[in-house]
């Protein structure tokens, strides 16, 4: 009874199995972690701008709502190709001597999951009007408005970056620019990509769902039963909208679209698959197509859904059809 009355074992020895249990349950199963999870060959490190731009990104809470993590359930497929594993975090070192780094896997999904947003949407522009007010571009969105990342100028100077938002949305007369602080945070959003596994394989998504064709399709190919809305509000809707009619000054309309329109697709499809980056007046249009790795069947359902949406009357493509322009394309020089 001596030991509990003398506070100065009692409290020497609470310290000491304290330093025990630290050792053996924070430190060396930390050092373990290090020594067998190496970041995977050729992935990148975070630029400066990233650096500091995810500094922002935890400053503002984002974590909270958005994960980092691609589960390896089908539902998740959507925001990778393929499942996350330790290898992905592997790269994330600390702050400094005192602090360790987050790796914002998160725990809820109140947005989507931003793992490979950087592939899924690439877009400054379209990252710069989200975050200056994401009902802009997602009406339904419940995600709070970043004006404090920008500023308003009368007169803009050539290095600033003016970001195209409708009249509607501005409380004072001027061009809305962006931050330094904007800048960066879009420059992390853009560094968040899934790099390749070494052996190619993509990983194993679990409890996939049967998707059946529909059997009353007018012609089954043309657009192989699948549902080119719905394909076109998960790759296109966020710039060019549901209407079909854009952002003025930012992303371009197809409604009455000549390219859309055109009797020949090949031009549509290039552009669909590759990109696209020759309209001053717009902004850079990533490569969907590559990108999200969309199969001939679904682009077809995409284009065909642009052609025959919004008053456009274009005739429908055919599977076979955009088979052979995919392939025609692939094999052009510097694609």
């Amino acid at each position: 009874m001596d030991f509990f009355d003398n506070h100065k074992n009692l409290f020497g020895a609470a310290f000491l199995l304290f330093l025990i249990l630290t050792v053996f349950v924070a430190l060396i199963p930390a050092v373990n972690n290090d020594k067998n999870n190496a970041p995977l060959p050729g992935q990148q490190a975070l630029s400066d701008d990233a650096m500091a731009g995810k500094a922002i990104f935890v400053a503002n809470g984002c974590v909270a709502c958005h994960t980092q993590q691609v589960r390896n359930v089908d539902m998740d497929k959507k925001w990778g190709k393929r499942p996350s594993i330790a290898a992905d975090y592997a790269v994330n070192k600390r702050t400094d001597l005192w602090r360790n780094t987050a790796t914002l896997m998160g725990t809820e999904r109140t947005g989507p999951d931003l793992t490979a947003v950087g592939t899924r949407q690439p877009s400054k522009e379209w990252n710069l009007v989200h975050l200056f007010n994401p009902r802009i571009v997602v009406k339904e969105s419940i995600m709070p408005a970043y004006s404090w990342l920008f500023e308003t100028k009368k007169e803009p100077s050539k290095q600033d970056v003016v970001v195209s938002v409708p009249a509607q949305y501005l409380d004072q007369e001027g061009s809305v620019v962006a931050t330094k602080e904007a800048l960066q945070l879009v420059a992390y959003l853009q560094s968040l990509v899934q790099t390749e596994l070494p052996d190619g394989v993509a990983g194993r998504f679990l409890y996939k769902k049967e998707v059946k064709n529909n059997p009353e399709s007018s012609n089954a190919d043309n657009d192989a039963g699948l549902d080119g809305s719905a394909l076109y509000a998960t790759h296109c809707q966020a710039c060019h909208q549901q209407n079909g009619e854009g952002l003025k000054g930012a992303f371009p309309p197809l409604k009455g679209s000549p390219v859309v329109l055109n009797e020949n697709p090949e031009l549509m499809l290039t552009i669909i698959m590759n990109g696209y980056d020759a309209r001053e007046e717009f902004g850079v249009m990533p490569a969907v197509g590559k990108n999200a790795g969309l199969k001939p069947e679904e682009i077809a359902a995409i284009m065909n859904h642009e052609r025959t949406s919004w008053g456009n009357s274009a005739r429908k493509v055919s599977v076979s059809e955009v088979k052979k322009l995919m392939e025609a394309i692939q094999q052009l020089p510097n694609q």
